[in-house]
């Protein structure tokens, strides 16, 4: 299983995927063309959506074929070389994934060794469940159930800032709720510019910061380049 499971599509104030497109060129190495999953996109087109994703790849010599052109979406998926989920709005990603029946055959792909590429909510329904994504719930899933690529959950875009004056939770009070409802199961959080990358058996923290593992009501530092391997044995 080859997984790169980015926070962000930017870092800072970068253009779009740049910070990436060096670590996203190894992870797809002998990949040609992918096939693009656009659909958390809400107040973007498909078609832009893709455009936007082609010109970044272009630097890196591999083609984007978005599923939203093909009329067999899961035959589009059985014969794709990797595969690439763009973020977004994760609650509609995720009902649309399950409104053409492609989670089982995602995850069968990924399985057989198709690389996986996914940004924000691309990388949250890796996990176990959407359940701690920061989206709002604009439309409702068959389930919150994802893809279960890992035996965790994912928390991109994780920044526990809280401006002078607000009176709202933090996202650290959020996972904290999640740790008391769900206190064997672990949360990587992963700041802007971090990732996951999972290859077989290894599962490895990669950035310039440290990232956050809630699990069990504690929260703690993982230091770049962290080995989480362990994770996957739970």
């Amino acid at each position: 299983m080859k997984l790169l499971l980015l926070s962000s599509s930017r870092a800072g104030n970068s253009a779009y995927l740049a910070p990436n497109l060096a670590q996203i060129a190894s992870h797809l190495q002998g990949v040609a063309t992918v096939l693009f999953i656009p659909y958390a996109a809400v107040s973007l087109s498909y078609d832009a959506y893709q455009q936007m994703v082609q010109q970044a790849f272009s630097a890196i010599d591999i083609q984007v074929d978005s599923i939203h052109q093909h009329a067999d979406p899961l035959q589009a998926m059985q014969q794709a070389e990797a595969i690439v989920v763009g973020g977004g709005n994760t609650f509609v990603l995720l009902q649309q994934l399950y409104r053409h029946g492609l989670i089982d055959q995602i995850r069968a792909q990924v399985n057989k060794g198709v690389p996986y590429v996914g940004w924000s909510a691309g990388s949250n329904i890796a996990g176990l469940s959407i359940r701690t994504t920061n989206d709002m719930p604009v439309v409702e899933p068959p389930s919150f159930t994802a893809l279960d690529l890992l035996p965790l959950q994912l928390n991109p875009h994780y920044s526990d800032y809280k401006p002078e004056g607000f009176h709202g939770e933090t996202r650290d009070m959020r996972l904290g709720e999640f740790m008391l409802l769900n206190p064997e199961t672990a949360v990587i959080a992963l700041p802007e510019g971090t990732a996951l990358v999972r290859d077989g058996a290894a599962l490895t923290y990669q950035g310039q910061t440290d990232g956050y593992l809630f699990i069990g009501g504690s929260k703690t530092a993982l230091l770049p380049g962290a080995d989480l391997s362990a994770f996957l044995q739970l």
